[in-house]
C-alpha cells in the first residue's frame, strides 16, 4: 500500500512538472519571454512544496516503520554495533535534512529575477574550511569508534572462551568442536582432507582425538564464543544477523570473530511470540549455483543444556575408527581412550601405522 501511494505521488509530480515545462516552452516559442517570470515563480514555489512534502513523507515513513528496520539483537557486541549504526544514521539524516532544505530554499530564494544581478566571487576560504574540516572531524570520530569496536571483536579471546571452528564449502557448512576432555581443537592440514576426513584432522596431534563434527551450530548463552572460520574451496561469508556477526571465510586464511550470546533460542521465542523461531547462519557471498542452500541451523543453549549436549557427542575418531592407522604407535592407546573407543574393538591390522602424506 505504501509503495502504491509513493508511486502515485511521483506520478502526479511528474505530470505537473511536464505540464509546466510544456507551458514554459510554448511561451518561449510565442516570443513571450517576459512572461516566463511567472513560471519561474510557480516552479520555485513547487520546489518548496516538494521540499516540505518530501521531508514529511521521508520522516513519516521512517518513524512509522521504525520497529521493522532490524531484527532483535542477541549479543553484547551486537548492541554496541547497533548503537554505532544509529549514531552514523542520525549524523547522515541531519546532514541530509540540512542540505535538502538549503538546496530547495536557495532554488526558491534565488530564482531568476530580471531586476536582480548575481553576485559572483571566486572563492571563500571560511566556507571551504568549514565544510571541509567539520565533516572530516565527524567522519574521523565515527571511523575511530568503528575501528575500536572492530579491534575488540577480532582481538584475542579470553582463556575461558568456547572455541568452535566453522568450515564453508560448496554448498554447506560444518562445525568442529573440541572434546570435553581437553576443550582444545586439534591441528588440521588441508593436505589430509578426503571424503571422510573433511576437516583435514592431523591425527599426530593428540588434541584432535576427541574433536567432533556437528551439523548444527550450538552456542552457550552468556559465554564468550570464538568462531574460527575457514573455507575449503571459494570465498564464503559467515552471517549471523541476530548476533550482528559477519565475517568472510577465505580459502587458505583462517579468520575469526568473538561474541557473547545474550538470548537463548527459547528466550527469543518468548520475546518474539513465535514458538517456531530459530536462529540460523547464512552465507552472504554469491559462492555458486547452490549458494541459496547454505543455511545452517543455530541453537543458543542455556549453559547446563550446552554442557549436556557436548557430553552426548561422539568424537570424529570414534565414528571413523579406520583412521587410527594414521595415529603414531605410541599414541594409539591414548587416542582410543580419548576418542571413546574400546581397546579390544580394534584389531592389530586396523591400527597398524600408516605414514601421513
Amino acid at each position: 500500500m505504501n509503495m502504491i501511494i509513493g508511486l502515485g505521488v511521483v506520478l502526479v509530480v511528474g505530470i505537473l512538472f511536464m505540464i509546466f515545462r510544456i507551458g514554459n516552452l510554448l511561451e518561449v516559442i510565442k516570443g513571450k519571454k517576459e512572461e516566463s517570470d511567472n513560471w519561474n515563480n510557480v516552479n520555485a514555489a513547487l520546489f518548496l512544496v516538494f521540499m516540505v512534502g518530501g521531508l514529511g513523507l521521508f520522516f513519516w515513513y521512517s518513524f512509522s516503520h521504525w520497529g521493522s528496520y532490524e531484527p532483535p539483537v542477541a549479543s553484547i557486541h551486537g548492541k554496541v554495533t547497533d548503537d554505532l549504526f544509529w549514531l552514523t544514521m542520525w549524523v547522515t539524516v541531519i546532514a541530509f535534512t540540512v542540505i535538502f532544505i538549503a538546496m530547495f530554499w536557495f532554488t526558491y530564494a534565488y530564482r531568476y529575477n530580471k531586476d536582480r544581478k548575481a553576485d559572483f566571487f571566486a572563492d571563500n576560504h571560511y566556507l571551504e574550511i568549514t565544510w571541509t574540516v567539520i565533516p572530516a572531524i565527524v567522519l574521523a570520530l565515527l571511523i575511530f569508534k568503528g575501528l575500536r569496536v572492530w579491534t575488540d571483536i577480532t582481538g584475542p579471546a579470553s582463556k575461558e572462551a568456547v572455541v568452535i571452528e566453522v568450515i564453508g564449502q560448496q554448498f554447506a557448512w560444518t562445525a568442529r568442536y573440541p572434546g570435553v576432555k581437553d576443550k582444545e581443537l586439534g591441528q588440521h592440514n588441508y593436505r589430509l582432507i578426503d571424503a571422510s576426513n573433511e576437516f583435514g584432522l592431523d591425527l599426530r596431534d593428540k588434541n584432535s582425538y576427541d574433536d567432533f563434527k556437528s551439523l548444527t551450530l550450538h552456542i552457550p548463552k552468556g559465554k564468550e564464543v570464538l568462531l574460527k572460520i575457514r573455507a575449503k574451496d571459494v570465498i564464503h561469508s559467515v552471517f549471523l544477523p541476530h548476533f550482528r556477526l559477519k565475517m568472510d571465510a577465505v580459502p587458505g586464511v583462517e579468520t575469526h570473530f568473538k561474541f557473547t550470546a545474550t538470548k537463548s533460542t527459547q528466550d527469543m521465542r518468548d520475546e518474539t511470540g513465535n514458538p517456531n523461531f530459530n536462529y540460523e547462519m547464512a552465507c552472504t557471498e554469491v559462492c555458486g549455483k547452490g549458494h541459496f542452500s547454505m543455511r545452517f541451523p543455530v541453537v543458543v543453549d542455556e549453559p547446563d543444556d550446552y554442557d549436556k549436549w557436548m557430553t552426548a557427542q561422539d568424537s570424529w575418531l570414534n565414528q571413523n575408527p579406520d583412521y587410527l592407522k594414521y595415529v603414531p604407535d605410541n599414541l594409539k592407546e591414548a587416542a582410543m581412550i580419548k576418542a571413546g573407543l574400546p581397546l579390544t574393538s580394534i584389531s592389530i591390522e586396523t591400527t597398524q601405522s600408516v605414514t601421513l602424506k
